[in-house]
């Protein structure tokens, strides 16, 4: 490691520069490159050795002649808000100064400020710049009512992550050290001068409703694509804010309404008493616009007045959205539904998609290579393969059903919220079979699945409402419905939850209309139309479900035959079939509990409904054996229902894979569907970041990347531009030349920096990387190339290599008989 010079270091690193050939340190931290800089910082990505994990560095520019007896009174003020926390806050993890320059350590968040997209892209749909100035209110509302005071609310001091919330950093902390005006006696005002109320400007006393101003000036940027005060001379800024009305433009979208420019208008209210009372009367004045305009409330909702619901509504989203989980399924639900709803969806866009998660893509093969949903031609070893295979569609659905049921487990509140997940996890299954055509199935499954996503997600996210709402459904006094018990203490009924969240995924027409549960009793012939057909089948799975989950063994056969026999002549099947069609769904639990390895308590609910029984059949009389072998008990004393082992070392997924690649080419293959399966083998085996498959162009005499899997590949690809004619030294021409495979385990080393060409040190430089060249009759005709970003030295076992080697040949194989 480099040392740590105290002045001449700091100094440079304080202006910017550093010598990328040589890590520079800070303390303990290494500086690698910088994220961002202004006229009084320097923000860098830095490596904590101590706590391995990448973070943020700002480093202050301190000005001339600022007071350094500052500097206590700074480091006790950031401790202050080193003890913030909250989701939309981006926690400061250290302070402290080198050689007297300030520096504060945070968490590393991915993602891009919020000054940087609207630089981007412009104004904001009004909707979405509401949502995010929620974020910012709600982590305000935190930090005022812990007595700290931002000062400096900004676009630039706005983060949007990569699943889109908005995380505020930069809480003024660094107004004392920053003083240049300190040696006058004058310190000048905290904040930025196109964002400072008018009372900061005039040295009035910091208070709450300074950040009210700072927000409204920030939504009505969001809002317009611009700042209200655009001068650049500071002194010309505050004299507008003090002097002149501050109005957003009258030509802006029609989504920007007169209620919301009223909001806006209060925040910006030159007298601070004018202004909301809180950032969180401001916050509920947006959420309840938003939830208005959007119409989340729901046409069957239980409650007495829709705007009331639509308030509730969107203070429960803003609730969930708030905890550590939901955003990231979120994230993943919307990322694969809108590759399915895309005009331009390839392949490639959801095998990437489903590969970003490695228990989802685990869970995925097990249930594709699972007795009900095997298609034959061996075990499936690969997402691509499954696509293949199963279909486009069916496995976007199995993926947003893994989606939502892998993010349902929990373990602080197991019991309940297990029975929950299994119950619907069987609705799915009835419905599965219900559904006549194969091809059907799976959206049959989804469908009967999210019909009760309302009450799997109060029992996930509100414990302890939900166990309120089960209690008055046994005391209350006449008899309460479930929805009418959920509107008394939520709100909501668990429909309209479930409706709001449904719209804010983008889930399909289909399913959001299969999400509403027909009302009455089921019709006494069958029903025609298909999307009705599919409601009513999602309903009847759903209360057969909750017959099998709650039902007592020696009433639940003739409960059973009851319900089977009021939805067989709405769905046209007689009684008969639809109890060999409860059968079989029981069955398909079974076999999807195997494949998904899901655990439960004996003598739970979700126990119970995961040993196999035959419906509508006497009980086993009390003592028999249990039926066999379906589940172990462990010493523990926990059920685990017998499933296929955890994908194992690296060299057993490359086996897999091979012979997954060699079942494909045995028939008539498409190129392109090897080449996905020879990648994503090779992804999930060695934990590459991304890998790319380059092709030689006979035009242009070079080998350019085409497609491949990892973050941001399809510009990464687009980068490899491998010349192979005679010019500057490039270790990728020499590669391809040679036909020789390559492993560098240290890019940084400055032997091998001198051969890397421009464009792959400007678009990827990573930290190691490995080249596998094709060939064919010594000509070089394709590379694959494979690193783990910037996650240190990659050693490759030589069993590894050799397997990794084994599939760069099946390509070759590949291209060859494809002719």
């Amino acid at each position: 490691m480099a040392e740590f010079s105290p002045t001449s270091t700091v100094r440079r690193l304080a202006s910017g520069q550093t010598d990328p050939a040589r890590p520079s340190m800070l303390g303990r931290f290494e500086l690698r490159r910088i994220l961002g800089q202004g006229a009084q910082s320097v923000v860098w990505l830095a490596f904590d050795p101590r706590l391995e994990r990448e973070v943020a560095i700002k480093l202050m520019k301190v000005g001339e002649g600022a007071s350094m007896a500052a500097i206590p009174q700074w480091l006790q003020e950031a401790r202050h808000v080193s003890r913030l926390s909250h989701p939309n806050l981006v926690p400061v993890f250290e302070a402290d100064v080198q050689d007297l320059h300030p520096y504060l350590v945070f968490e590393y968040v991915p993602g891009k400020t919020l000054g940087e997209l609207l630089a981007a892209h412009g104004a904001m749909p009004a909707v979405e710049a509401a949502d995010l100035m929620a974020d910012v209110l709600d982590a305000l509302a935190i930090a005022h009512e812990a007595g700290v005071i931002h000062r400096d609310v900004k676009p630039s001091n706005i983060l949007v992550d990569q699943s889109g919330r908005a995380r505020i950093m930069d809480f003024g902390i660094a107004a004392p050290v920053q003083d240049s005006g300190a040696h006058s006696g004058t310190a000048a005002p905290a904040g930025t001068p196109g964002y400072m109320a008018p009372e900061v400007a005039q040295g009035g006393a910091v208070s709450a409703a300074m950040d009210i101003f700072s927000a409204g000036m920030v939504l009505a940027e969001m809002l317009s694509g611009e700042p209200l005060v655009k001068e650049r001379d500071p002194y010309q800024a505050i004299y507008r804010i003090l002097n002149e009305p501050l109005v957003m433009r009258d030509d802006l979208a029609a989504d920007v309404d007169d209620t919301l420019r009223g909001i806006v208008s209060r925040a910006l209210a030159r007298d601070p008493v004018h202004r909301h009372p809180s950032v969180r009367a401001f916050r509920d004045e947006l959420m309840a616009w938003s939830a208005k305009v959007t119409g989340a409330g729901g046409e069957n909702s239980s409650t007495g007045h829709a705007s009331d619901v639509n308030v509730t509504l969107a203070f429960l989203l803003r609730r969930m959205r708030r905890t550590k989980d939901f955003p990231a399924m979120s994230d993943s639900v919307v990322r694969i539904q809108g590759i399915a709803s895309s005009d331009t969806v390839s392949l490639n866009s959801l095998t990437t998609e489903i590969l970003r998660d490695v228990a989802l893509t685990n869970k995925l093969l097990r249930l594709v290579n699972s007795a009900h949903f095997a298609r034959g031609g061996g075990n499936i070893s690969t997402v691509s393969r499954a696509v293949s295979l199963v279909g486009f569609n069916g496995i976007r659905n199995m993926a947003l059903g893994l989606v939502l049921l892998e993010h349902m487990q929990d373990k602080t509140h197991a019991n309940v919220l297990k029975d929950e997940y299994v119950r619907c996890l069987l609705a799915g299954s009835i419905a599965g079979e219900l559904c006549s055509m194969a091809r059907e199935r799976e959206e049959a499954f989804i469908a009967a699945m999210f019909q009760n996503l309302g009450r799997m997600l109060a029992e996930f996210y509100f414990p302890e409402e939900a166990r309120e709402i089960r209690g008055l459904l046994h005391t209350s006094r006449p008899p309460l419905t479930e929805a009418q018990a959920a509107v008394q203490v939520l709100g909501v009924d668990y429909e309209t939850l479930a409706l709001g969240v449904g719209k804010a995924w983008g889930l399909p027409d289909t399913i959001q209309r299969c999400m509403r549960k027909p009302t009455g009793t089921p019709p006494a012939k069958p029903v025609t139309d298909p999307s009705e057909r599919m409601r009513w089948m999602a309903a009847a799975a759903n209360d057969l479900a909750d017959v099998m989950l709650h039902g007592a063994d020696p009433e639940l056969d003739q409960k059973l035959d009851h319900c089977g026999r009021a939805h067989a002549r709405a769905l046209g099947f007689s009684a008969e079939e639809m109890a060999s069609n409860i059968q079989a769904g029981r069955q398909k639990l079974v076999e999807l509990a195997n494949a998904m390895q899901i655990t439960a308590l004996p003598g739970s609910g979700a126990a119970r409904l995961m040993q196999p029984r035959h419906p509508l059949a006497a009980a086993p009389a009390p003592g028999a054996p249990a039926a066999p072998a379906t589940v172990a008990m462990t010493a523990a004393g926990t059920a685990i229902l017998a499933a296929p082992p955890e994908a194992g070392q690296a060299h057993e997924i490359l086996n897999a894979g091979i012979q997954d690649v060699t079942n494909a080419m045995a028939g008539a293959f498409k190129i392109a569907d090897v080449l996905r399966m020879i990648l994503e083998t090779m992804v999930r085996a060695m934990a590459f970041e991304r890998i790319i498959f380059c092709m030689r162009d006979p035009k242009l005499d070079c080998v350019t990347g085409r497609f491949g899997v990892g973050p941001q590949i399809e510009a990464v690809a687009k980068s490899f531009q491998v010349a192979l004619k005679p010019g500057q030294p490039d270790l990728f021409a020499a590669v391809c030349m040679r036909g020789a495979d390559m492993l560098i385990s240290d890019a940084r080393d400055p032997r091998i920096v001198g051969n890397l060409p421009a464009w792959y040190r400007k678009a990827i430089d990573a930290h190691s990387f490995l080249l596998l060249p094709l060939q064919i009759k010594d000509k070089p005709f394709g590379l694959i190339y494979a690193d783990r970003g910037q996650n240190g030295p990659m050693k490759l076992p030589e069993q590894e290599l050799a397997l990794l080697r084994t599939l760069r040949n099946q390509a070759i194989q590949a291209f060859k008989h494809s002719g």
